[in-house]
């Protein structure tokens, strides 16, 4: 514990301006994000341009490819909050066994398909770590544009494995901020839930 706790500290000191300022933008991001605001996008966007600059640096290729992905819809989200669409809401729900497969083959095909490339086409010495948690906020992110309940899980197991992959490229501030995220999802999960029993009950309430 005593060498994690100095391995940890020296990492800290050799942290750069860059990975403080991606940090930095990541949490005022999530900040905005809890209170609904249409802010969250541009600090998302910067961050995640700092985060794929310094993941290609560390070679985690996967992970630089997923903020790729999240950097398109931060601007797709952004441009969409600003016309103030109005669709008809989807309501939260639980995948159904269709779904599942989805989430499943997202999962395991990806983890896969990004395995493969890693291995053989890049310089990568993570390969299956940075393929796994890859794949899993893929899967995610489908369950979250389809609001269903199950994204926070795949979420959290991404996460779970990000923190000591991050550690191991010494990027301690960006595995701090994973556990950070892992803390929201599981408060996420549990708000959810609350909503999806309020929708759930409105129907019967109204009839």
């Amino acid at each position: 514990m005593h060498k994690l706790i100095e391995t940890f500290i020296v990492q800290m000191h050799e942290t750069g301006t860059l990975e403080w300022l991606a940090v930095i933008f990541g949490v005022i991001e999530v900040f905005f994000a809890m209170y609904d605001h249409i802010w969250l996008y541009p600090a998302g966007i910067i961050g995640t341009v700092l985060s794929i600059y310094l993941l290609l640096h560390v070679q985690l290729y996967a992970d630089s490819a997923l903020n790729v992905y999240y950097l398109v819809m931060s601007i797709y989200g952004w441009v969409h909050w600003s016309k103030k669409s109005k669709q008809k809401t989807v309501l939260i729900s639980y995948s159904n066994k269709q779904e599942w497969v989805i989430t499943l083959s997202i999962s395991l095909v990806g983890w896969l398909i990004l395995y493969l490339f890693l291995k053989y086409l890049t310089p990568s010495n993570v390969p299956i770590w940075d393929a796994l948690v890859s794949s899993t906020a893929w899967a995610g992110m489908w369950l979250l544009a389809r609001r269903k309940m199950e994204n926070w899980i795949f979420f959290n197991v991404s996460n779970l494995f990000a923190v000591p992959l991050l550690f191991y490229k010494n990027l301690p501030l960006f595995a701090i901020l994973t556990v950070i995220l892992f803390i929201v999802a599981i408060a996420g999960y549990f708000k959810w839930k609350r909503i999806y029993f309020t929708e759930q009950a409105t129907p019967l309430l109204e009839n």
